[in-house]
């Protein structure tokens, strides 16, 4: 019987997904499917109060917020000052500035949110500029794709939001675990990037003249904005200050004083950044609604509890549940989103990470580097496909390109396997004081 149920859910769910259903309707389907066919209980009844309980959740409405400023800091001359500001710290450095992708992908994430926003923001500025100075376009394709995922693992993060909700876990833990691990994937990146730089010099341009001091630091002064906009948000946060929605509310009233005070204070385009904003959140919170619908009725009909035992049954070690769960998600990568994937497996998934002794916490962790990693994985990898947009080549290129960050990405899931307190070491001593 358990077989049959699976059976049944995973393939009504592809069914729906390849017939181009919306995710949250497909999920809706798969759900009203499972209940009607294989529980005695209402769909109508379970619907109205797992999508009440989805909802009504306060740690959720932190979402709109921190997407709308990361919406009105795109439509800002941010890209520019990032860039700008980065530069001269970055001549002398084997791979110069090609590491600009990498940290001001970094910085951008701790105040964007999305992956999505951080490469097109990103990518725009640097890809016409480094192609103008002669840079190697694998490097620069590579390392915007996959350091742009950092908006999913920097806090404040969307994915973390949505992964906490969805599993009763602390929303302020998870953006401080996701601290270590982050600069963890920005230094494998770099360091990459100049092992290669050293090895083939002629991926690179000349270096140019040094630049005094006096100057270096007289043009960082228009990265002040952004660092005082993520210690405001970010900090307040660490600091016990304000909850994440809190924090959140100040980050939009702080963007935009920036925006103002910077000269970038349109109505049309606060207004354009508040309606993109207004669509993301209504697909994103239409998801989380019917994958609770999913998740509950997963439950009635058992399939999380027998999945869990039949995972204790096999007596998997955690490293062989993480590899085999590793692999999974890098498959179903090449077909859903980074939140369908979280918000879909995260609460079906979760009885077994609890049986196996994983905590909840780490797992979090590892799995938004799981759905970084779906991101640089075609057909749907949707930095490869903001990339395209803005340079018109062709995916795989694009995708071959990104194909060694990939690895790094593997090697960082293995690094955090050995080492858990890289995620889990920051959250117990800042909120255990």
């Amino acid at each position: 019987m358990d077989i049959l149920v699976a059976l049944v859910v995973l393939a009504s769910l592809v069914f729906f997904l390849g017939l181009g259903v919306w995710v949250a309707f497909s999920l809706m389907a798969v759900a009203g499917i499972s209940v009607y066919f294989f529980t005695n209980i209402p769909v109508g009844q379970i619907l109205a109060t797992s999508s009440w309980s989805a909802a009504n959740s306060y740690s959720l409405t932190a979402l709109p917020l921190f997407i709308w400023m990361g919406e009105i800091l795109t439509r800002s001359r941010m890209s520019e000052d990032l860039f700008t500001g980065l530069a001269p710290w970055m001549r002398r450095i084997p791979g110069r500035l090609i590491h600009i992708n990498i940290l001001g992908s970094g910085i951008f994430a701790a105040v964007a949110g999305s992956s999505a926003a951080t490469c097109a923001t990103v990518g725009r500025m640097s890809i016409p500029e480094l192609r103008r100075r002669g840079y190697d376009d694998k490097l620069i394709f590579g390392t915007l794709a996959a350091s742009s995922t950092l908006g999913l693992l920097i806090p404040p993060s969307m994915i973390m939001i949505v992964y906490g909700v969805a599993t009763e876990q602390s929303v302020a833990r998870l953006f401080i675990a996701g601290i270590l691990p982050g600069l963890m994937l920005i230094a494998l990146f770099m360091g990459y990037i100049v092992v290669r730089a050293l090895l083939n010099p002629g991926l690179v341009p000349a270096a140019e003249p040094r630049m005094p001091l006096r100057e270096k630091l007289r043009q960082s002064r228009r990265l002040l904005p952004v660092f005082a906009l993520i210690v405001c948000v970010v900090g307040a946060i660490y600091g016990g200050l304000a909850s994440p929605t809190d924090a959140a509310a100040v980050g939009v009233g702080f963007s935009l004083l920036i925006v103002y005070l910077s000269g970038d204070w349109e109505w049309k385009v606060i207004k354009a950044g508040l309606i993109s904003a207004s669509y993301t959140t209504c697909m994103i919170g239409l998801i989380v609604v019917t994958a609770n619908f999913l998740t509950a009725a997963m439950g009635f009909v058992g399939l999380p509890r027998n999945l869990a035992n039949w995972i204790a049954a096999m007596e998997l070690s955690p490293y062989a549940l993480i590899a085999a769960l590793t692999v999974f998600f890098v498959i179903i990568g090449t077909a859903l989103d980074g939140i369908s994937i979280v918000i879909l497996t995260a609460s079906i998934i979760m009885p077994m990470v609890v049986a196996a002794g994983i905590d909840p916490i780490w797992f979090g962790i590892y799995l938004v580097i799981a759905v970084e990693v779906s991101l640089l994985t075609p057909p749907v990898g949707f930095n490869l496909f903001v990339i395209q947009g803005i340079t018109g080549e062709n995916i795989f290129r694009i995708a071959w390109s990104a194909m060694p960050f990939f690895f790094l990405m593997m090697l960082a899931i293995v690094i955090l396997c050995i080492w858990p307190e890289i995620a889990t070491w920051l959250p117990d001593a800042m909120l255990s004081r």
